[in-house]
């Protein structure tokens, strides 16, 4: 795929499908917590402690939230270096005295520009 935008399409047009199918009883059947499934598809059996599964609720919900943020610090990253976190890491390793978040260089390549609105 050459267009992000075709790719955004499908992703979005494939999950809405499948949140569609479940969130309709799919798989899951009648009667579930339509924002957490856990029920039908249980081959550990994580959720049979009412306790212990909504404390597996909340640690879901925090990492997904951490690993939002970390992909956030990856994108500030190759705006600000120019750079993608492979290439920042082995010039860091590198010389990591001259190269890391208090470099001038890095800092001060940043200078915002007007985006031209298609």
């Amino acid at each position: 795929a050459q267009s992000i935008l075709a790719i955004l399409a499908c992703q979005v047009v494939l999950m809405g499908a499948v949140e569609a199918y479940r969130v309709n009883g799919g798989p899951l059947g009648e009667d579930l917590d339509l924002l957490h499934p856990g029920e039908a598809f249980d081959p550990l059996g994580l959720a049979d402690d009412p306790d212990t599964f909504a404390e597996l609720k909340v640690k879901e919900i925090k990492n997904g939230r951490l690993a939002m943020f970390s992909m956030f610090g990856y994108y500030v990253q190759a705006i600000v270096t120019g750079e993608g976190p492979v290439e920042n890491w082995a010039s860091h390793i590198a010389d990591p005295f001259a190269v890391n978040g208090l470099t001038s260089a890095y800092v001060t390549q940043f200078a915002p520009s007007p985006v031209a609105l298609l």
